[in-house]
């Protein structure tokens, strides 16, 4: 039995459990260390750390409609859970492993996070420029996708398409 799967299933999960932890130990620490402060300059204005507590999706849309969040968060973690076993090169196994480490961790945050179960606020920390707020989730999901997107432009190698 070839043992290639298996281990970029492993790997794909390692790097949703990197995400999903780094994602939450700088949650907490926003949590910790912003709340009720006025934001931290890191690059000027450009770049600030401001805690926000986010109900909506990207760019705050849908506030309001956090239970939906929730059940599409969770939809996508199963599916990535399933594309991931699914045979693909290890490129490939790392960018789902961006996206389901990004996915779950919001999940997460949708499920246990103040007001209550399925209607939790994700935690925001991170200010582009007063452009959007978002975390280190956010940054995972993003990278993944561009980065998933543009790696179907690419030729397939002879060992993918074989």
């Amino acid at each position: 039995m070839d043992s290639a799967p298996v281990r970029r299933l492993w790997l794909g999960l390692g790097v949703a459990t990197l995400v999903l932890l780094l994602d939450q130990a700088t949650k907490l620490w926003a949590v910790q260390t912003l709340a009720g402060r006025a934001p931290i300059q890191v690059l000027g204005e450009f770049l600030q750390f401001r805690l926000l507590y986010n109900s909506g999706a990207a760019f705050s849309i849908g506030v309001g409609s956090t239970w939906i969040f929730t059940i599409v968060a969770a939809i996508a973690v199963v599916w990535l859970l399933w594309y991931l076993t699914r045979p693909q090169p290890k490129y490939r196994a790392v960018l789902v492993g961006l996206l389901l480490g990004g996915a779950t961790t919001h999940l997460l945050d949708r499920l246990f996070r103040e007001p209550g179960f399925g209607r939790g606020h994700v935690v925001d920390f991170i200010d582009y420029n007063g452009w959007f707020v978002g975390n280190v989730a956010d940054i995972a999901l993003v990278c993944g996708a561009v980065l998933l997107a543009l790696s179907g432009l690419r030729k397939p190698d002879r060992e993918e398409s074989a």
